[in-house]
């Protein structure tokens, strides 16, 4: 469903190139909930964004569903990111004088999408995510928790390929990190979603299929779930401890 092959990225300032992604490669199928983590520096960010479409790449191939994205139109990027992939990011991104139902709609407001079909896609995933009584309200009124849940809503109503997650419980607390947490788990479970999430927080990785370990812009792990969440916690605590380094750095 997305394979990276081989990517590299690098940034020049005057005459030093600093080398951010080096050669890596990896797969995601379809349904899967996939984690990227490492210490500050280790890639993460610059990789999303090379994913994403939203900065350039020095060389590789990123396919989409066995396309290639690479060497497109801006215009052909940008419709892209509208119906094939969908965002969700650490400081929400919702507009405060739209209702929580508004935003949730908004994709598909742009898309001149019909409106019935809109509103019960948009119905629909209220009720999956547990937001239908705050969906009248402005995002002031509601939670942080409560925020994300209706990001994550947003990012599902054009039904996407892939959802890219940024840090989406960096500014939560545990319960609210949890309850996002648990909205990428409906959304995997019910809708068949395939969500890849940038994460500096181990507990929340703990709940992925799998967690691919960024050290110094190359792979140095990738970690698949197999036995209980605890043991897998276990086993990333270990793995980035082996990193050096504080693994709750943002990047």
């Amino acid at each position: 469903m997305l394979q990276v092959k081989n990517l590299y990225k690098s940034y020049r300032t005057k005459d030093i190139q600093y080398d951010v992604l080096k050669n890596v490669s990896f797969k995601i199928n379809k349904g899967d909930f996939v984690a990227v983590m490492g210490s500050s520096g280790s890639g993460k960010t610059t990789l999303l964004n090379s994913i994403s479409g939203f900065i350039p790449f020095d060389k590789g191939e990123i396919l989409l569903n066995e396309s290639n994205i690479v060497n497109l139109k801006e215009k052909e990027i940008a419709n892209i990111r509208n119906k094939k992939l969908g965002f969700v990011f650490q400081d929400f991104m919702l507009l405060d004088g739209l209702t929580i139902f508004e935003n949730i709609c908004l994709p598909q407001i742009i898309s001149s999408k019909n409106v019935a079909s809109m509103e019960a896609s948009a119905n629909k995933l209220c009720e999956i995510f547990g937001i239908s009584h705050i969906k009248d309200k402005y995002p002031a009124e509601i939670s942080g928790g409560e925020k994300q849940r209706t990001a994550v809503a947003r990012a599902l109503i054009n039904n996407p390929l892939l959802i890219l997650a940024d840090e989406p419980t960096g500014n939560l607390d545990s319960k609210s990190s949890r309850a996002v947490i648990d909205a990428f788990i409906r959304a995997k479970n019910k809708l068949s979603a395939t969500i890849f999430m940038v994460t500096h927080d181990s507990f929340s990785a703990s709940f992925c299929d799998k967690v691919i370990v960024l050290k110094d812009g190359k792979i140095y792990k990738e970690l698949n779930k197999n036995s209980t969440r605890s043991e897998f916690l276990d086993l990333l605590l270990k793995t980035l401890k082996e990193l050096g380094g504080d693994n709750n750095d943002n990047e």
